[in-house]
């Protein structure tokens, strides 16, 4: 079954029309939705959810203390290692939600580090992640790890730079190796895609 990790920036309070469409798509066909209980994106599409009065969806919050489920709707507390509040602390449940889910919508403003590292977790088991560019009001499709440093190359330096350490730190954590694909694409250009060209399978 279809499972969908949302995810995205904190910095994203509002969601935008096109959101608005495919979180009504998710909910029409029941897909269970993982999310997670930071504020900003988390929140917002917690709150849309709510009004809907949708149940189909798990809270993945890290630690004892769920920050926010609005709906409250069934929990999930991951635990780590990590010192309290850290950004290994909450990348844990994140990691959790990426290897539970089937597929990935990521609302990311362009800066988060993090969205693009969630969308690093989903790529690396060949799951899809659909990434609403706020800044740019597009979405994008991704299926690799190919086109995923292809959307860094569009990054800052000093964003691109952190993203991939981050990213090479936790493959080696996890006795992984990158495909060859991972190489980085300079000058690699950005497919932009239609909402109507986005889908997130029946099943």
């Amino acid at each position: 079954m279809t499972k969908v990790f949302i995810g995205g920036s904190r910095r994203v309070s509002r969601l935008s029309d096109p959101i608005l469409v495919r979180l009504d798509r998710i909910i029409e066909q029941g897909f269970p939705v993982l999310i997670g209980d930071a504020n900003g994106a988390d929140k917002a599409v917690q709150l849309y959810l709510k009004s809907k009065n949708y149940s189909n969806v798990e809270v993945f919050c890290s630690g004892r203390v769920c920050r926010n489920n609005i709906g409250n709707w069934k929990q999930r507390n991951i635990s780590s290692t990590a010192d309290n509040k850290t950004y290994a602390f909450y990348a844990a449940k994140d990691q959790t939600m990426a290897d539970d889910a089937t597929i990935g919508l990521m609302v990311w403003d362009g800066k988060s580090k993090g969205t693009l590292l969630n969308v690093f977790r989903l790529l690396k088991q060949r799951k899809n992640a659909i990434v609403y560019n706020v800044p740019e009001k597009c979405f994008l499709e991704l299926r690799d790890l190919a086109q995923w440093t292809e959307l860094l190359s569009h990054c800052d330096s000093e964003l691109r730079n952190k993203v991939e350490q981050q990213a090479v730190l936790e493959d080696q954590k996890q006795n992984s190796l990158f495909p060859e694909s991972f190489k980085p694409h300079r000058n690699s250009r950005r497919a932009r895609v239609n909402d109507s060209d986005i889908h997130i399978p029946d099943s």
